[in-house]
């Protein structure tokens, strides 16, 4: 498998190298409607570099919101930064691959055993994953990041959203191998990046207390123990980064200037997310309620989620990352191209989805229609932003319409494979599931 995951990795370096050398690179970079990374791209980065080399605070400035561990990176690899995102987006791809390849040997195994215990009905067996159905699924994975369009986009307008999605698939790879330590420091790096993050700890409890064999039952010792021992290292990780960033720059500037912006959305720059258009027509004395209320929507799913899917921890992941790209108040291409790298791994729940042919035409024709409505707005005048939200809301309503249809699609395979793909009534009639 080594062999075709090169090629890949080859093909996308190709790709990537031969788009910085062209000028569609300027184009990509400049329209940042159409490739919506404004607050997280590379214009802000340089202003901030300029501002630190002339001894004064980067955040003194009105466009530079990134960490200062990646203001100090940069710092001395700013001549390298082509070299920086293209080998940050192979690192994912890979951390992503060596995430799949044993996650998948844990689905056999849990398969296995509970054939073995007849746990699952007898007529379900083209519904169990075979391992020459899941052989190449994380070569899959690799290719749907690496050679996604979004994911490329992103790399060519040197997005930091690469590097927060590195640190985010590294923390995958580490739950998935059980390092709780491990876990919990990239969690912490990935919670202090980019705040939102932080709704994956309650995936990642789950999957550890699995791998642990710890019952999740809240009157458990075992349970509560565990989990503050996990929530310990991931808040310590945390200090230890948010003190480092301090005595780095000697100041606490970094605070209000980083996550004060996410949570505030001072900035309204168009992009692809629910919140620019929405707060630009609002009235000023409004705005605190709705921030609060558009915010909350990225944390209100974490609890009933993890209710619903308590042993279905990776699935509840891949949905939560999914949350966090659509409702997050400054979302990139980026973070699309994340979620959707998992999509192969539900490749045995296609049977089950409904309008999955619908819903990517949906993302597809708005994806081209983003620079379109953009160029009429901002360059040709012949549009205004009602067009180019119109576009936007569609884009976010077929993300939510897919991620809900997975939903539907995995617990309508999880019921069948307990009760069997032939439902009858108690008077022998056939019977059809709905889902409510």
């Amino acid at each position: 498998m080594a062999a075709p995951l090169v090629l890949v990795v080859l093909a996308a370096v190709t790709v990537r190298a031969a788009l910085y050398r062209s000028s569609l690179a300027v184009f990509i970079a400049e329209r940042r409607g159409g490739r919506p990374a404004a607050p997280r791209a590379e214009p802000g980065l340089v202003e901030g570099l300029a501002l630190l080399d002339l001894g004064v605070s980067p955040y003194s400035g009105a466009i530079f919101h990134e960490t200062p561990l990646i203001i100090y990176l940069f710092h001395f690899l700013i001549e390298y930064a082509e070299l920086v995102f293209m080998i940050t987006d192979v690192l994912t791809a890979v951390a992503l691959y060596l995430a799949i390849q044993d996650f998948n040997k844990v689905v056999f195994k849990k398969q296995k055993l509970l054939i073995e215990l007849d746990k699952y009905a007898p007529d379900v067996a083209e519904l169990i994953q075979t391992p020459m159905e899941m052989h190449y699924i994380p070569l899959k994975v690799a290719l749907f990041y690496l050679l996604n369009p979004y994911t490329v986009m992103s790399c060519v307008a040197k997005s930091t959203c690469t590097i927060n999605n590195s640190v985010i698939a590294f923390f995958i790879l580490a739950t998935i191998k059980g390092s709780a330590f491990l876990s919990a420091v990239f969690l912490a790096l990935a919670t202090y990046q980019s705040l939102y993050p932080l709704t994956l700890f309650a995936p990642a409890l789950l999957y550890l207390l699995q791998r642990q064999f710890i019952p999740i039952k809240l009157k458990s010792k075992s349970f509560w123990l565990y989990t503050m021992q996990y929530a310990s290292l991931y808040l310590c990780s945390l200090v230890v980064i948010i003190c480092l960033s301090f005595f780095l720059l000697n100041s606490w500037d970094f605070i209000p200037s980083v996550y004060g912006f996410i949570l505030s959305v001072p900035d309204l720059t168009p992009n692809i997310g629910l919140f620019w258009y929405f707060f630009a027509e609002m009235f000023e004395h409004f705005s605190l309620f709705f921030v609060c209320v558009f915010q909350i929507n990225v944390f209100f799913y974490t609890i009933p989620l993890a209710i619903k899917l308590k042993e279905h921890p990776v699935f509840f992941m891949f949905v939560q990352l999914a949350i966090i790209s659509i409702f997050k108040s400054y979302p990139t291409v980026g973070d699309v191209a994340l979620y959707m790298a998992f999509l192969p791994v539900w490749s045995h729940l296609y049977r089950f989805l409904r309008n999955i042919f619908i819903l990517s035409c949906v993302l597809i024709f708005c994806s081209f229609l983003f620079p379109v409505l953009w160029h009429l707005w901002i360059y040709a005048g012949s549009a205004n932003s009602n067009f180019y939200y119109a576009i936007t809301l569609t884009f976010n309503i077929g993300q939510i319409l897919l991620i809900s249809d997975y939903f539907y699609a995995f617990l309508r395979r999880e019921y069948y494979l307990t009760h069997g793909l032939h439902l009858t009534r108690q008077d022998g009639t056939e019977a059809m599931l709905v889902l409510k």
